[in-house]
């Protein structure tokens, strides 16, 4: 019997794709220039492991979203003894109370900004969180003023070129999948943000030795915004400006630089 499956298409653009790859790949390359943005890294995942953990359970083996993270920091060269420390820390009793806090706003040229924190202390993210867009002529907005402008997506790319093939897989799973897409030798898998794990468990149960190049929760833009000029060399102090922030996780923006 065949079942009818929604497909809740968000066409994701070839534009819009490029433009993540590169994002994903500058955002990493650009953290490991010195080994002072190394130590934030390994801050930034140390903190993000303790909370999982906490909000969980500390062991990655009943807890996805931690064994997630887990090989994200192992991709991204954290070491063991950093991911292990946080585990620890969050199998203890109290320990430090971290809240998500989420900012929005327009960077330089007009281009759309969310800022992800987790903060122990509210006053100083927001003061150092607004230092960033004041110094780069930048505007702090409200909740929602620009997260309507961006899809909350699961993305997880990873070598192969029948995209067909892998529609096949999610559909027969049940994955509420938004898009599938085929670049070179590349496919990259769009799904909700909720749907994250259920898609990522198909992939590895039919191709139990795939290796994902990229396995995120993100927000993707639905349309980009080309910088030029000025633009372009405020953008980057800004992006420096906010990697720089103790509480900043990540920064999801639409922007579009030359070259």
């Amino acid at each position: 019997m065949e079942r009818c499956v929604p497909w809740r298409t968000i066409k994701v653009t070839r534009q819009v794709a490029d433009f993540m790859g590169r994002s994903f790949e500058n955002r990493k390359a650009s953290i490991f220039k010195t080994a002072a943005q190394k130590s934030k890294l390994y801050s930034k995942y140390g903190k993000q492991l303790y909370v999982v953990a906490k909000n969980g359970v500390p062991d990655p083996e009943n807890n996805p979203a931690l064994r997630n993270l887990i090989e994200r920091a192992k991709k991204d060269q954290v070491p063991s003894h950093v991911i292990d420390k946080a585990i620890e820390k969050a199998k203890g009793v109290g320990g430090e109370d971290f809240t998500t806090v989420r900012y929005e706003g327009f960077g330089p040229g007009g281009c759309s900004v969310i800022v992800d924190c987790l903060t122990d202390n509210n006053n100083r993210t927001i003061t150092d969180v607004r230092n960033c867009f004041t110094r780069t002529g930048s505007k702090l907005g409200p909740t929602g003023s620009v997260g309507h402008l961006f899809d909350h997506l699961a993305v997880l790319s990873f070598k192969g070129d029948d995209g067909d093939k892998i529609l096949e897989i999610m559909l027969n799973a049940d994955v509420d999948v938004t898009d599938v897409e085929t670049e070179g030798d590349t496919i990259n898998l769009f799904a909700p943000a909720g749907e994250f794990y259920k898609a990522k468990t198909a992939l590895l149960e039919a191709f139990p030795k795939l290796e994902l190049l990229v396995q995120e929760i993100t927000f993707v833009p639905q349309a980009t915004k080309e910088l030029a000029g000025d633009d372009v060399q405020m953008f980057e102090k800004f992006i420096n400006l906010l990697n720089d922030c103790e509480d900043v996780q990540d920064v999801y923006h639409n922007a579009i630089l030359p070259g």
